[in-house]
């Protein structure tokens, strides 16, 4: 495996800049032999450390899936989906398919490819079996066992109070349960036995953003647990509705609705409530109490914290309003 980081330019007298990974903070890891979309990049020459800075010119037939791959990796950079926007067909599909990539500079290289300029500079070569392979990077057998041990893994973590990295390693394994159930038929078996899977690890996901105080991002992913079974009468299971599960209960009836229910309500609730919408978080803690009525003491609890959170609003906003008026 070869970390580097990697400078595409435009050929010509000004070289113009397309992509920088300095810029973005973060190298770029490439594995020998997995057959990259952009072979140039595993050009022989930038693998040895012997050689830690090179120069790669390419011609446009080379590089004409450069756009799709440089939309990949700003998205890795920034934190979402590489995948997102891209259903399951060939890459030169979906260049068809998809009239704007979302960034101008790469949808003017999709419709006029030219030659382009890579500048690398290798910063170290691991060999086979001295590190943990990115998800992307594995097969589909090795996503689906490796997915319990990323668990696992974000488990300690978040035991030892490191949430970030907990997180992190939620999001692994969740991109690489989607990366499998994108190549299943939505609804079928199949599918649904990944998304059992993601579920839970995606309310863990959330706990996590919860203490990281980014609340909107929450309220996404539980209002996407919960919509998938919108119209359906939920059924709790005794299990609560904070902290983490370790190995989810979940029935084999795909028809049924989880207990995770319950803790997505109750998230997105604590959510809701930070972000001031006081109707939609009360509206949840109610819903929570349908599902399972033991947990009063807790839902009540909460519900207490926003009325008081309310109540000193409410002074503060007095004194300000206050001291508008009287000037």
């Amino acid at each position: 495996q070869a970390t580097f980081h990697y400078r595409t330019l435009r050929c010509g007298d000004e070289e113009t800049p397309v992509d920088d990974s300095r810029a973005r903070g973060k190298p770029m890891e490439l594995i020998a032999g997995q057959k990259f979309k952009l072979p140039v990049v595993e050009h022989p020459d930038i693998l040895p450390s012997s050689l830690p800075k090179s120069r790669l010119p390419s011609l446009p037939q080379h590089v004409v899936l450069y756009p799709l791959v440089s939309k990949s990796l700003r998205n890795i950079a920034a934190g979402k989906d590489p995948l997102e926007g891209q259903r399951h067909c060939c890459s030169i599909a979906q260049m068809h398919e998809h009239y704007s990539l979302g960034y101008p500079d790469l949808d003017e290289l999709q419709k006029n490819p030219q030659p382009l300029i890579f500048d690398i500079e290798v910063l170290k070569v691991e060999p086979p079996g001295s590190y943990q392979q990115d998800p992307w990077a594995m097969t589909d057998e090795e996503k689906l066992q490796a997915v319990p041990q990323i668990h696992k893994e974000g488990n300690e973590l978040y035991r030892q109070g490191k949430v970030p990295e907990a997180a992190a390693k939620y999001y692994d394994a969740i991109a690489c349960l989607k990366n499998l159930q994108m190549k299943e038929q939505p609804g079928s078996p199949d599918w649904i036995e990944l998304d059992q899977k993601i579920t839970p690890l995606l309310l863990n996901y959330c706990q996590c953003k919860l203490q990281c105080e980014e609340y909107y991002e929450v309220l996404d992913h539980c209002s996407s647990i919960l919509n998938k079974y919108e119209g359906k009468e939920p059924r709790a299971i005794p299990g609560g509705c904070g902290g983490h599960q370790e190995t989810p209960p979940h029935s084999a009836d795909p028809i049924s609705i989880p207990t995770d229910n319950v803790k997505a309500y109750f998230k997105r609730g604590k959510a809701h409530a930070a972000v001031w919408n006081v109707a939609e978080a009360q509206a949840d803690f109610a819903k929570v109490l349908a599902l399972d009525p033991s947990l009063r003491p807790v839902v009540s609890k909460e519900l207490r914290s926003l009325e008081a959170r309310l109540r000193e609003k409410d002074a503060e906003d007095k004194i300000r309003f206050k001291g508008i008026f009287s000037q």
